[in-house]
Formats: structure tokens, sequence, C-alpha cells
């Protein structure tokens, strides 16, 4: 029942983002979907299935986010700057994600269970990045671009605008030249 899960875990969406997870009763769940509480039961066997289900749908939304990025025309610097500002920006949106991505666990949400910790996930988007980018990219490159992204994810200020981390990007090191 394809259908029917995507319509559960939409439901499910929609009423973590008006309640905290405890409030959140699998009833109103399967009602708001139009589907039977057993069908629910069915596709996930309970809360924490659904939960962890929503973790899933959460970090695939995230990673597909980054690979549009990586996807995208122009630049290498183009491109970072790209998944930088998605991070930035799905995070604020996405309690859950932020959660996921910080390791901030906080009681309105699902339980993660053996979701990908913030190491495995910013690990994920090196990986992506360093097969996307031509080699010159550079895993640690890549590496200071999604753990910048994090950082203003934990302590938000003004988001930085694509401009400023272009800037950083593509300067050369100062401190190499000088070697």
């Amino acid at each position: 029942m394809p259908a029917a899960r995507e319509s559960l875990l939409d439901a499910a969406v929609a009423a973590l983002a008006a309640r905290p997870w405890p409030a959140v009763r699998m009833v109103d769940v399967a009602a708001a979907a139009g589907v039977s509480r057993q069908t629910l039961y069915n596709e996930f066997g309970g809360k924490a299935g659904l939960g962890r289900a929503l973790v899933r749908l959460e970090t695939g939304r995230y990673l597909d986010g980054v690979d549009r990025a990586l996807a995208a025309p122009g630049s290498d610097a183009e491109r970072l700057a790209a998944v930088a500002e998605w991070t930035v920006r799905a995070a604020g949106a996405h309690p859950l994600l932020r959660a996921l991505l910080t390791g901030a666990r906080d009681a309105a949400l699902p339980a993660p269970g053996r979701a990908p910790g913030p190491g495995e996930l910013a690990r994920a988007v090196r990986d992506r990045a360093v097969a996307a980018l031509a080699p010159a990219g550079g895993a640690r490159r890549c590496e200071l671009v999604v753990r910048l992204a994090l950082s203003y994810v934990v302590a938000p200020g003004e988001e930085p605008g694509a401009g400023e981390l272009l800037r950083l990007l593509s300067e050369p090191n100062r401190r190499a030249a000088a070697r």
C-alpha cells in the first residue's frame, strides 16, 4: 500500500507540526490519512515504527536536497555554497532534521532510534559532495562546508549569504600560499 503509507506519513508530518510527538495520536493520524487505524498499525507496527519512518523520511528528504544542490549548474564553490544554504534553511524549517543534524534530542519529537547521527550525516553529505565535484573539490573542503553549515544550525545567527560563502570557498588559502 504505497499510497496509504505516503498518506500516513504526510498526516504524521502534519500532526507533528501541530503538536509534540507525545500528543500525536495514532487514531488522528489514520483519520487524517483517510485510512483505518488497523492500516496504520499494519504499515508501521505502532507509534514507535511510525516515528522511525518519520526520521527516515526526514533524513531522505534532506539528502535529496543535498543531491539537488550538488547537481545544480555552477562551479564547485557555488554548489558547495548551495549545500550549506540548504542545510541551514532545511534545519531551520524542520525541527526533526535539526535534531538529527545536531544530536540535540527533543522530547517533543519522535525518538531517532537507529537513525544516522550528526557525524554520519555530515560524512554522507561530504561523500556525496566528493563524488559530485571535480577532484579539486576535495574531501577536506566538503567537510569544511558541511561543518560550517552545521555551526549555523547549532548557533543560529544571521544566515550566511551565497556571496559570503562563495568568497570563502573561492579565495586561495593564504597560509598554504605562504608555505
